[in-house]
This record gives C-alpha cells, sequence and structure tokens, in this order.
C-alpha cells in the first residue's frame, strides 16, 4: 500500500509539462570535464586502496558552483546533466580498474602477453560502458518508476536532495550545505591531514580470527541514515556472520593448513587476511546466488517491462516528457553493434561465444547491479564481487572449450572488465535516472548524456591507466591494485585447478538459507561481502534514523537532507585528495609526519563528535512542534 500511495501522489519537481534548459553545449561541456577529472581520480584512489568515491553528488555540487554562482544559469535540469554526464567518469574508472591491470601485470611477468595497446583498453571500456547504460533503458520503469517507495536508492535521493536545496532558500539548503561543510572538514582532516585514522579496529584475543572496528566517515553514516535502520541491519547481519561465525571457525579448525589463495598457515593469518582470502569468495558466491535469486523475483516484472518497452518505444507522440526514452531499436541495434566490434575486431580476444556470454551476463548483471544500488548505494555496490562471479563463470567456459593458458586468461579478463564496467555503469545510471524522475528531468535526455560521459571517460581510462603503470607498476607497494590481483589470482586458479570451489558454494547455499528465511537476501550477502568496518558506521546512521522515526517523525527529513550533504562533503574531499595525491602533493599536507596525530582513540572521539554533531542538527527545534 505505501508503494502505490507514493506512486500515485509523487509530483516532479520541475513539471513534465514545463521545459526549462537540460540538455545544453555548458552542461555537456561541463559534464565531460568533470567525467575525466573524476574518472582519473577514482582509477588512482581504487589501485591505491581498493575503493573509489561516489561522483554523482560532487559532480551536482560542483555544477551548482559553476553555473549558478559564475555563469548565474539556474536550471536545476541543467545542473542534474552535468552530474549525470560527471558521474560516469567514475563509475567506468571503477569498473576498469578491476580487471584491466591483471593484464598488464601478466605483460611483466611473461613475455607470450604484451600490454594491452590503448585501442584495446578504449574499445573495452566504451563497450562496457554503452551496454551499461543502454540495459538499463528497459529497466528504468521496473526498478525506478513501479519501486518507487520501496528501493531507496541513496546517492540518488541524496542527489536530488542536493540539487533541489539548491534551488531553495532557507532552512532545506542550510541543511545540506551545514552537513557538507563538516563532512569536508571531517574528511580533510581525518585523511588529508591524517590528524585521526578513518579506520579503527581491534582484534579479539580470546575469539581468535574475529575483529570489530569502523571506517569513521561521514559518508558512511549518511548512507545508513538514507537506507533506514532495517536495510543497514541485514548489511550488518552479513558482517557478523562473516566476521564473528565464519573466520573463528577457519582459525579452530584450519590450524597449519595452508588453503589457497593465501599462503601462509590459516592460524598465523591476520582477520584482515582472513577476510580477503576466504571469506570474500565465500561473500562473492552469495551475491551472485543473491543476485540470481533477485532476479528471479523480479523477472516478471522485467519481462513485462520489457515487452511494454519493445512496444511502445519509438512511439513518442503524446508522451509525457518525463516518459520519453531512447527508443527500442536505438537499444538493440547499439547491443548488437557492440557485439560485432568486440567479436570482428582482431586486437580484441573476444570470439563469437565471449561475446553472447558478455550480453547475456551482462544484462544479468546489470539488473542485479541497478537492484542492489537501490538498496545500498553505489558506493557500496559489490562490482567486484560480480566480477569474480563472472571471472569464475567465463574461465570455466573457455577453459571447457579449450581456450587455456595465457591466451584463455586473457580472453577471461577482456570479458570480465566489460561486465564489470556494464555492472558498474547500471548502477552509476540507475541512480542518475533516479534523480532525475525525482527532479523531473527527461530520461532520453539522461541516457544521451550518459553514452556521452562512457565514451568521454573511455577513451581517458587508456591514458590514465598507462600513466599509473609508468610511474609505480601494477602490484607494487605504491600502487597494489587490490581486486584486479584478486581477479587475476581466480583466473588463475580456475585455469591451474586450484581454485576453492567450496567456500563460492558456501556463500551459495548461505543465501539460499537466507532466502529461505524471508531475510532479503541481497543486502545479507553484500554484508558479508564487505568489511565489516563498512557495515558497522551503515548501522549507526541507520539507528540514528529509527530514533528520529520513534520519538521526532518530523526530523526524518532534516536528517535525509543532512545526511546528503554528509554524503556531497565527502566525495568533494575524496576526489580533492586523490587529485592531490596524483600531483604528488599530498605528503605536504600530512601532519602526522610532523608528530600531530592521535591515534585510534581519536578516530573514536571523532566519530562520536560526529555522531552528536548530526544528531545535534536534524533533530529540529521543538518549539516549532
Amino acid at each position: 500500500m505505501k508503494q502505490t500511495s507514493e506512486k500515485e501522489t509523487f509530483r516532479p519537481y520541475i513539471p513534465s509539462d514545463k521545459v526549462v534548459p537540460e540538455f545544453t553545449v555548458t552542461s555537456v561541456v561541463l559534464g565531460i570535464l568533470l567525467a575525466v577529472v573524476f574518472g582519473g581520480a577514482n582509477a588512482y584512489l581504487g589501485l591505491r586502496v581498493g575503493m573509489t568515491v561516489s561522483a554523482s553528488i560532487p559532480a551536482a555540487v560542483i555544477s551548482m558552483g559553476v553555473l549558478r554562482i559564475l555563469l548565474k544559469r539556474k536550471s536545476i535540469l541543467e545542473n542534474n546533466m552535468v552530474q549525470t554526464i560527471g558521474s560516469a567518469g567514475e563509475s567506468l574508472a571503477a569498473g576498469g580498474i578491476f580487471t584491466l591491470p591483471a593484464l598488464f601485470m601478466w605483460a611483466e611477468e611473461s613475455s607470450a602477453i604484451a600490454v594491452p595497446s590503448f585501442a584495446t583498453i578504449a574499445i573495452l571500456a566504451i563497450s562496457g560502458g554503452v551496454l551499461g547504460v543502454l540495459f538499463m533503458v528497459p529497466l528504468r520503469r521496473a526498478l525506478i518508476v513501479e519501486e518507487h517507495g520501496v528501493l531507496p536508492f541513496p546517492e540518488g535521493t541524496a542527489c536530488s536532495e542536493v540539487l533541489r536545496a539548491g534551488e531553495a532558500e532557507g532552512d532545506k539548503s542550510k541543511k545540506v550545505f551545514r552537513g557538507l561543510g563538516i563532512a569536508a572538514l571531517y574528511k580533510f582532516l581525518a585523511d588529508g591531514c591524517r590528524i585521526f585514522p578513518s579506520e579503527v579496529s581491534w582484534e579479539i584475543p580470546a575469539y581468535k580470527g574475529s575483529a570489530i572496528g569502523a571506517d569513521v566517515l561521514p559518508a558512511l553514516v549518511g548512507v545508513g541514515y538514507i537506507c533506514g535502520a532495517r536495510v543497514s541491519s541485514y548489511l550488518l547481519g552479513g558482517a557478523v556472520l562473516g566476521w564473528f561465525v565464519i573466520m573463528p571457525v577457519f582459525v579452530l579448525v584450519g590450524g597449519d593448513t595452508v588453503l589457497f589463495p593465501a599462503t601462509q598457515a590459516i592460524r598465523t593469518l591476520s582477520p584482515g587476511i582472513l577476510w580477503g582470502s576466504y571469506v570474500r569468495y565465500i561473500g562473492a558466491g552469495a551475491v551472485a546466488a543473491g543476485g540470481i535469486l533477485s532476479l528471479i523475483k523480479a523477472f516478471p516484472l522485467i519481462l513485462s517491462t520489457f515487452r511494454s518497452a519493445v512496444r511502445g518505444y519509438g512511439k513518442t507522440g503524446g508522451t509525457k516528457r518525463t516518459e520519453q526514452e531512447l527508443p527500442m531499436k536505438c537499444v538493440l541495434f547499439g547491443i548488437l553493434a557492440v557485439m560485432l566490434v568486440l567479436w570482428l575486431l582482431p586486437s580484441i580476444p573476444v570470439t563469437l561465444l565471449s561475446a553472447c556470454l558478455i550480453v547475456l551476463f551482462g544484462f544479468f548483471f546489470a539488473t542485479v547491479s541497478a537492484r542492489m544500488v537501490g538498496l545500498v548505494g553505489s558506493s557500496n555496490n559489490p562490482v567486484s564481487g560480480m566480477a569474480i562471479a563472472t571471472l569464475l563463470l567465463a574461465s570455466i567456459v573457455l577453459k571447457s572449450t579449450g581456450n587455456t593458458g595465457i591466451a584463455g586468461m586473457t580472453t577471461a579478463i577482456a570479458i570480465g572488465t566489460v561486465i564489470c564496467i556494464i555492472a558498474a555503469m547500471a548502477g552509476d545510471t540507475s541512480q542518475d535516472l533516479k534523480t532525475g524522475y525525482i527532479v523531473g528531468a527527461t530520461p532520453v535526455r539522461q541516457q544521451v548524456g550518459e553514452l556521452i560521459g562512457a565514451v568521454v571517460s573511455g577513451l581517458a581510462i587508456g591514458g590514465v591507466l598507462y600513466l599509473l603503470h609508468a610511474a609505480w607498476k601494477f602490484g607494487s607497494p605504491e600502487l597494489p591494485a587490490p581486486q584486479a590481483t584478486l581477479m587475476k589470482m581466480g583466473v588463475e586458479g580456475v585455469m591451474g585447478g586450484n581454485l576453492p570451489w567450496t567456500l563460492i558454494f558456501v556463500g551459495v547455499f548461505i543465501a539460499v538459507m537466507v532466502e529461505i528465511l524471508g531475510i532479503p537476501v541481497l543486502p545479507f550477502a553484500i554484508g558479508l561481502y564487505l568489511p565489516i568496518y563498512l557495515s558497522t558506521p551503515i548501522m549507526v546512521g541507520g539507528l540514528i534514523r529509527l530514533w528520529h522515526e520513534k520519538r521526532r517523525k518530523s526530523s526524518v527529513d532534516d536528517g535525509i537532507l543532512f545526511s546528503s550533504g554528509m554524503i556531497a562533503g565527502e566525495g568533494l574531499i575524496g576526489i580533492l585528495l586523490a587529485v592531490l595525491a596524483v600531483a604528488g602533493i599530498a605528503d605536504r599536507i600530512d601532519l602526522s609526519t610532523r608528530g600531530i596525530a592521535f591515534g585510534k582513540t581519536g578516530g573514536v572521539i571523532a566519530f562520536a563528535l560526529l555522531v552528536c554533531l548530526m544528531l545535534l542538527q536534524t533533530s529540529g527545534d521543538r518549539r516549532k512542534r
């Protein structure tokens, strides 16, 4: 009833019968510039620490600063178009860096394979980006419109609040920008000046193999607040299973056993290595199974949506502006064209069978990715988990057809690269379309904007990867490329016959058990796959919202605005710090090298102060109630 009620009463910020500047030369040029900057910065950040930051909200904030303040342009839809194009760079980079560095590492290890050319990287990246956008066209109504009020789409909702706050005056905008300023200062002190650590953790000696901790960062609390206590609890439940059940059991029964991919006895491994070596495989199996189960449940809705899209797209006569989408014939032609490019170009190690696998798995993971970001947000979308599942399946198929050795492994990585980028781009596109749905954007213009961002970012990512590899080499201490190293090991494990399939199937059957119990499987599986350090602060945000809902229901809107600002503030500073790192000047602002650092205690105190500030800023004025 809640879903139906919200759908029936929903009205976009800009009505469908009102036309304002949207797809302009200014918005496209500014969006392209932001796509290149965010793509490069996130490529470095992901290769360095294994995480990227969502660029939708930072792009929206920068857009408002340039368009509204400098250029005196006041169209919210023009601002939205800038963030739509700009965020594509971050998403494409996030997908590419999880797989492509493996090709560089193999080239360093063996003379049998050459470093991939710029053209090869660009074609793989653009193919994945274009398919990710095209697959979201028939899914938009099913996931964005039909499930409005059910799937929260944290970043998409937050981005719409930021854009609307920029249009409004008074307390509403102040809440957003107050959260932005507090989070920006906090992030800069933590990860820029390094006065206190952004991650605190403690092992539990009496319960060996377990650990507790948190990434004490404002964006995660904001995501938890927007998701709510229920979804946050599912995430934490998966993390608790991994870190307080599975890992201690491994230590208890593993003893001196050395189990791939770890190279040391299990009893000697730290909790972080235990999670990275074993629980992550279990989590990948759970995410894959959860995705399949979710797809099965959603398939009737997706099928009916696809049928109506095939019948109705291209018939724009009488259609509302806010319902216009890319014609289905263009979508199908684009998918076919990408398949032919991947198959026929000699520099791309993809056969016709592989091209078909890319489309089949790509549509599946685009659907799963879009639904997952609708639950937990783009920043917590386990793209690497989906990439692992893809690479394992692709490697099995290739091995069974005789494609082994370095040739088979490079083909697997090529397939994994395209599908990984598809998943990342589909997730980003769904968030952007959610923002557009709320503010009243024209879907077809957003979809074209996403395609422009995908092409530009695909051309830029090759240069970024060549630059970073030349500077530090992938796999080095300066640029460890953790996800790409894991993908490389997984493909080698399948081709060499030493992959721990038992771990993956443990995850599969955990997901089946959770589904039988009636617990939403995807957020639980994501919590199992992600480190507990992410789930803990998300749960804190969920509890703050629960407190507001129980005691001051009218404060929830204030909390969403403030949380949106916190996500934006951390994202902006995250991008800034990544740029400073690439420029080689990040060490100049690092105060920990000068003895100004407060350790874990300082991190806990800072996080507690942040939570108190959030409660103070979002509780509202009792005299107005």
